[in-house]
């Protein structure tokens, strides 16, 4: 059973003053609202037609690529943006993957080195979002765990899908907080996801 370190366990939040420090440009017009929509079958097909482009063009240098968020979960609404965690061995020097990425239609959004290396990146009509971050970084980890616990645990699933249509009509007149404000429920469901990883490690009775 895998034992995951204390940075992937313990979470690390951003403000909204580091978040707004990290812009690079202004975000595409769909940051405007958070419309959550019923999930999309065509989701996964839209990843993988954005991960088939993005392992041309960058080819050796991807280590992973993975479709995480809402929308890699079947049967929960999200917001019809795909959020896609590219994994390279680091992130630091950017005239590595930013211009080939901006040559398949990617433009530069957010730096934040403060954030175990993240760059991000948004497609231009900003329909897809994507995480670069360096082979080492824990976000990831609690990326794809998250997606496999909502995919296995309808009841969390259920739960996720009510707090963020509730969330998204409670700032509906301030968009820019819907993300910070899912953190509570976030942090419950990874609570549940590593008390149970934590549980089945023990050993059992002789």
């Amino acid at each position: 059973m895998t034992e995951y370190s204390q940075e992937v366990v313990q979470r690390f939040h951003g403000t909204p003053e580091q978040v707004a420090a990290g812009r690079i440009e202004e975000p595409p017009a769909r940051w405007q609202s958070n419309v959550i929509e019923d999930y999309d079958p065509a989701w996964p097909d839209r990843f993988a037609v954005a991960a088939s482009s993005m392992k041309a063009a960058l080819g050796d240098l991807i280590i992973d690529i993975e479709h995480v968020g809402s929308t890699s979960v079947p049967g929960l609404a999200a917001k019809p943006i795909i959020d896609i965690d590219l994994l390279l061995d680091d992130t630091t020097d950017e005239s590595r993957y930013v211009p080939v990425l901006e040559g398949i239609g990617y433009r530069l959004l957010l730096r934040e080195p403060w954030w175990h290396g993240h760059r991000m990146l948004v497609h231009p009509v900003g329909d897809a979002n994507l995480h670069v971050w360096p082979q080492a970084a824990p976000e990831p980890t609690r990326h794809r765990l998250f997606r496999d616990w909502l995919r296995a645990h309808p009841q969390d699933r259920d739960l996720y899908a009510a707090t963020k249509r509730r969330l998204a009509r409670d700032t509906a007149d301030r968009a820019g907080d819907y993300s910070l404000a899912k953190n509570d429920v976030i942090d419950q469901i990874l609570a549940r996801i590593f008390a149970t990883t934590e549980e089945r490690r023990r050993p059992g009775p002789d």
